[in-house]
């Protein structure tokens, strides 16, 4: 057994009981009282517990009172890795710190890339420092060995919450994963009845490659387009932003096809692929929202476009806030709290590239 899940079962039992004893905890996890002593040496060094003779008891501010959790909350290290510390990540790192902050506990951040051997690496630094009592990851959970990773990751000795990722299928692991992330199938929802409610009836989506985001928004798009009866058939699966090669080729072919199908909406993902597409317009002389309405998804950069874009801004900051509660609650509450999973509701951001036609 690992340290630090030796950590974790004996704050299991404290948190049940109110005190320890080293000679029970020794017989319970089949280890020496001296390996025992030392947990709780290495817990009372974080201010997790109070030594005393022959065991530990919860720290004063923590004890139970009346059988409830006080509202003073233990500091915990919480591990975070994210595959990118630029574009969309900063605002959601930036919301797990300031809830870090507030509930006096800290976070050690890891960036990684969209690649899950470098998540891994990440992960088992972290794991074997023996420094952080939880873990929010964003692993890559594209490809084939999905089911494999995330039976990995549920083992790990430290609880995990993944952040704006979620499994794409149950998978039977031994501790079902907890996630918080945003709901980007409400979000196209959403950015679908603004433009129906503008008279739009003809409506494209055009999606970034490779974003783990794109599955979402495909099926909301699909239910949204069903519920409304309109046709869901335009989605348009490519990259167009100004890093691509040829881009302004491939933003040719998309209004193109836009063009030849009657299209009057449409709505991009992400922020920069939307720029390209504005810029192309008005190259061309075609008006937005005169002969196109455009709504991007992520509002980012979507206010300094001309003209400023729609956009359906996801609640970045939200869900690091979120994920960093769900950690500090899981940690406090031990086993007794049940697994939980998050959505949270994307904001629609009105501007000039959909004003009424």
């Amino acid at each position: 057994m690992f340290g630090v899940q030796r950590h974790e079962r004996v704050m299991d039992e404290l948190r049940r009981h109110g005190s320890v004893r080293v000679r029970e905890l020794a017989e319970l996890l089949g280890v020496s009282e001296l390996t025992i002593r030392r947990d709780i040496s290495a817990l009372a060094a974080q201010n997790l517990l109070t030594k005393v003779h022959g065991g530990a008891t919860l720290p004063t501010e923590l004890a139970p009172v009346a059988r409830r959790r006080t509202a003073a909350t233990p500091r915990f290290t919480i591990g975070m890795v994210v595959p990118s510390l630029d574009y969309y990540w900063p605002p959601i790192v930036g919301g797990a710190r300031s809830a870090a902050a507030a509930l006096g506990v800290a976070i050690q951040l890891r960036g990684s890339s969209y690649d899950w051997a470098e998540d891994r690496r990440q992960i088992i630094r972290l794991i074997e420092a023996q420094q952080v009592q939880g873990l929010l990851l964003a692993p890559n959970l594209e490809g084939e060995d999905v089911g494999e990773m995330i039976d990995w990751i549920s083992k790990l000795p430290v609880p995990v919450i993944l952040v704006e990722r979620q499994p794409p299928r149950w998978t039977p692991t031994q501790h079902q994963v907890e996630w918080v992330r945003s709901d980007h199938a409400l979000g196209v929802e959403i950015a679908v009845r603004h433009l129906y409610a503008q008279g739009h009836r003809n409506l494209a989506l055009l999606l970034s490659k490779g974003s783990p985001t794109s599955a979402h928004l495909a099926a909301g798009w699909a239910m949204v387009c069903q519920d409304l009866g309109i046709s869901p058939d335009l989605v348009i699966r490519e990259s167009v932003n100004m890093d691509q090669p040829r881009h302004r080729d491939i933003v040719a072919h998309v209004l193109d096809r836009c063009r030849s199908a009657g299209m009057t909406a449409l709505v991009v993902h992400s922020d920069p692929d939307a720029m390209a597409v504005a810029q192309y317009c008005a190259e061309q002389g075609i008006s937005i929202p005169g002969d196109l309405a455009l709504v991007s998804y992520d509002d980012e950069i979507a206010h300094l476009v001309e003209p400023a874009l729609t956009a359906i801004r996801p609640p970045k900051p939200v869900v690091g806030r979120t994920a960093v509660e769900q950690m500090v609650a899981r940690l406090t509450e031990g086993r007794r709290r049940p697994p939980q999973r998050v959505l949270i509701v994307p904001e629609l951001v009105i501007r000039d590239s959909t004003l009424p036609r």
